[in-house]
């Protein structure tokens, strides 16, 4: 990893900032592909007037980008992390009335671009959002909704297309040709407009009514951008769901260096990539372990969910935990045919 005040780079990406704060330059060393147009500035914030004509903590006009604000040069510019694992710069800069620190962070062993930004956000009838041009051509871009995702115009060839101007979407969106993509991931952010080549995301607001202190105060959040070889696939889901709910680190009362190497395992695993794991709970009734799972990629056949415990039975089960069909059960494995885009929901009985 080298880490100075303009540069982040490791073996797969390079970062290049200049003395604004502003990300000039992301090179895709394992692609050869420079991820930003020719003189294009990433991690924008873009701060715009927003007056809409009715129900101001709702509604998004399209004339919002009519006026529009960029954030002052940083203020400083410090090399906050610069281990072997992982490097960080933090920024500090304000953009109107606002004053915000951000750190963009990169680790040794991905191309993923981390940002953290904390803000103190004190702007009135402003929406501000965040770009990212990218050097990516494409009529659609993806956006994820609950358990799936769709797909929006990039243009604007017609009044349809005019009026999703911005699109709500959950953990990431992407824009993807043929051969290579840029994803957009978030912790907390659902507001998106992507439009031809540039992907922002919507951060914060400023409404008057019916609470004219709305969003005032102290706001943390968080956002990646991912290039990626191809469309986007497996890769993004995982990152997606590893920024909203990282890997906590515990140490177990008793446990130490000099004492026996715990078992690694996983509570409940999938075999296929393009199947999401996404609730383990206990069922209602307390008999068993519920477990709902999801296809992501539009993709069908037949997946290995593994117990990690003895495993009695298993029932393919409906939303309210009512038993549908049971399931063969072999050394602690079910198997199932899924379907594209399918849900499923099993109830899993120990022995």
């Amino acid at each position: 990893l080298a880490a100075t005040a303009g540069l982040l780079e490791n073996d797969l990406v390079r970062v290049e900032l200049n003395a604004d704060g502003d990300i000039t330059r992301i090179y895709d060393k394992v692609n050869g592909r420079e991820v930003l147009p020719a003189g294009a500035i990433a991690n924008q914030f873009q701060a715009f007037e927003d007056r809409p004509l009715n129900w101001d903590a709702w509604d998004v006009d399209i004339y919002l980008g009519d006026k529009c604000w960029l954030a002052e040069p940083a203020e400083a510019i410090t090399v906050v992390e610069s281990g072997p694992l992982h490097a960080a710069v933090e920024i500090r800069r304000r953009i109107l009335h606002s004053s915000y620190v951000q750190r963009i962070g990169l680790a040794h062993n991905s191309a993923q671009i981390d940002v953290t930004t904390d803000i103190d956000w004190q702007d009135r009838h402003i929406m501000l959002k965040v770009a990212f041009p990218v050097d990516v051509f494409s009529p659609a871009a993806t956006y994820e909704i609950q358990w799936g995702n769709t797909e929006r115009p990039t243009h604007r060839n017609t009044s349809w297309d005019w009026a999703r101007f911005e699109t709500c979407a959950q953990k990431w969106v992407d824009l993807s040709e043929g051969d290579y993509g840029v994803s957009l991931l978030n912790d907390c952010k659902y507001g998106h407009d992507i439009k031809d080549n540039v992907i922002r995301l919507s951060l914060l607001r400023g409404p008057g009514m019916p609470d004219p202190t709305a969003d005032l105060g102290q706001h943390r959040f968080a956002y990646s951008l991912l290039p990626h070889r191809g469309r986007w696939n497996e890769a993004t889901v995982a990152a997606a769901y590893a920024l909203n709910d990282p890997l906590l680190a515990r140490q177990v009362a008793g446990t130490g260096s000099d004492s026996a190497q715990m078992a690694e395992g996983s509570l409940v695993a999938v075999d296929a990539p393009n199947v999401v794991i996404e609730t383990v709970k206990q069922a209602e009734d307390g008999d068993g372990v519920i477990v709902r799972l999801y296809e992501s990629q539009r993709r069908r056949g037949t997946i290995t969910l593994t117990a990690g415990f003895p495993l009695r039975a298993a029932w393919r089960v409906n939303l309210l935990e009512e038993a549908q069909a049971e399931l063969a059960v072999a050394d602690n494995q079910v198997q199932y045919a899924i379907r594209p885009y399918e849900i499923a929901t099993f109830r899993l009985a120990p022995a």
